[in-house]
């Protein structure tokens, strides 16, 4: 007699491991239960009924899946009026052609989380059925709803989990961070104060200096034979030399102090700690303190291109904009910089060497230009461009990718934390342009280009 005797329902226990963010329905005990629609109903419901947890059965017909009748729809069946008789003596395909319903079929790589989102997007009557699961051998299981929403749940508070802890060290590292700011900011200012004290005297000094020698230069003229006690000085201290050396040295003294100042200028200015509300600030100037800052950096090779245009003061968070310049500058710098030394390395000839340029252009530019709905507006446009290999269409995909919420939760890099300050707190735009090495007309054209959009309010 056919179907005489049904194979037990398994449990694939799924994996072991603990669930976390990336884990899929491979790892969710399945329940693998397949019969052929000629089944008699009878025969289904003693085995749900050995089997209390089996949320369905899979209908395969000549190795081919047909549908699944989960245990809700069949005793739904049984209780229509005369629903036993009708049902339990007849084959399975009678009571799924009456009771066919969506089956929700996914694959079994499908993350934990996309499967939730799919589950709940059913129709509410259908919120209980089972999910089907396919594997990649082409086989059909069973996954019960309430363990896919179980692990959903034990996922979202694992998330919650993350998230609070990073939250947690991202706070700790920001006040790290104020508190370096603060410590060099105390630094900077015990720099300034002998600076200024230095600086202050520097003029008194240069112009004592001058009196004297021009004093040397009175008694000289009137004394043109001196005693051999002064000639004997004069010898010593090697007076001409001293005479051309001496405004040459304090010269030197005042630039090393002025080059000292605007460091510590530079320093405060990069640790400045923003206030609740945005201030106006020149741009011009606060770029030319982050190139001072990097001048370690930027050796004599790197060639900075300034086309500073006249900008008005721009209402801004100064501290959190330095952040921003410094971040998109370093990167340049390291473009520019791994390019030359590969390039160069390549070439093995200095007469086609690659000259590694940096270039930042600032302007105001009417809203019609960046976008014609809204016209009456005007943006500060600040771009920084480089000269490096540029980007792959794959590297720039990642990096805009990575301005998104979820991939700024899961890592924060630089370029996104730029990306939140110019449009989360300034209300900006942050655009990339890149081409890479292999497309441009010349080695020596601009590879990649930030460009840095503030409103002018």
């Amino acid at each position: 007699m056919q179907n005489k005797f049904l194979p037990p329902p398994s449990l694939l226990a799924g994996s072991d491991r603990d669930l976390s963010i990336d884990s899929t329905l491979e790892e969710l005990p399945r329940y693998d239960f397949s019969v052929s629609p000629k089944c008699r109903g009878i025969k289904v419901a003693r085995v749900f009924e050995k089997y209390p947890l089996l949320p369905g059965v899979i209908l395969f017909e000549e190795g081919e899946f047909l549908g699944m009748i989960s245990r809700r729809q069949l005793l739904e069946c049984l209780l229509h009026p005369q629903g036993v008789e009708l049902f339990l003596p007849q084959p399975l395909s009678s009571l799924y052609s009456y009771a066919r319903t969506e089956t929700l079929i996914l694959p079994q790589s499908t993350p934990i989380l996309a499967a939730t989102q799919s589950a709940l997007r059913r129709r509410p009557e259908l919120l209980a059925e089972p999910v089907v699961v396919q594997t990649t051998s082409g086989t059909y299981q069973l996954l019960d709803v309430q363990q896919l929403h179980l692990a959903a749940w034990q996922i979202r508070g694992i998330e919650t989990q993350i998230r609070y802890e990073r939250i947690q060290t991202q706070m700790v590292q920001s006040e790290k961070m104020a508190s370096l700011g603060r410590l060099v900011d105390g630094v900077a200012h015990e720099i300034l104060d002998p600076v200024g004290f230095i600086w202050g005297n520097l003029t008194y000094i240069s112009s004592y200096s001058q009196q004297i020698l021009e004093l040397l230069a009175v008694y000289e003229k009137l004394l043109p034979q001196p005693s051999d006690e002064i000639r004997s000085i004069k010898e010593e201290i090697e007076i001409e030399f001293l005479q051309t050396d001496l405004p040459q040295a304090i010269a030197s003294v005042e630039a090393g102090a002025e080059r000292l100042k605007k460091l510590g200028t530079s320093l405060q200015n990069f640790c400045h700690i923003d206030e609740v509300y945005p201030r106006p600030a020149d741009l011009n100037s606060c770029l030319d303190n982050i190139i001072l800052l990097l001048k370690s950096r930027l050796n004599s090779e790197i060639k900075v291109v300034k086309n500073y245009g006249h900008l008005p003061p721009v209402s801004c968070f100064l501290g959190q904009l330095s952040q921003v310049f410094m971040n998109i500058l370093s990167n340049a710098v390291d473009a520019v910089i791994t390019y030359a030394v590969r390039q160069n390395f390549a070439t093995q000839s200095s007469a086609s060497a690659h000259n590694p340029c940096i270039e930042i252009t600032t302007e105001v530019r009417s809203g019609e230009t960046i976008n014609p709905s809204i016209p009456y507006t005007r943006w500060v446009s600040i771009r920084i461009a480089d000269n490096g290999s540029g980007l792959s269409p794959q590297a720039q995909q990642q990096i805009i990718e990575s301005f998104s919420t979820k991939k700024r939760a899961e890592k924060e890099t630089s370029l996104s934390v730029s990306y939140w300050i110019i449009t989360a707190r300034h209300g900006g735009q942050l655009k990339l342009r890149s081409t890479p090495i292999e497309l441009r007309d010349s080695p020596s054209d601009m590879g990649t280009e930030f460009e840095i959009l503030l409103p002018l309010i």
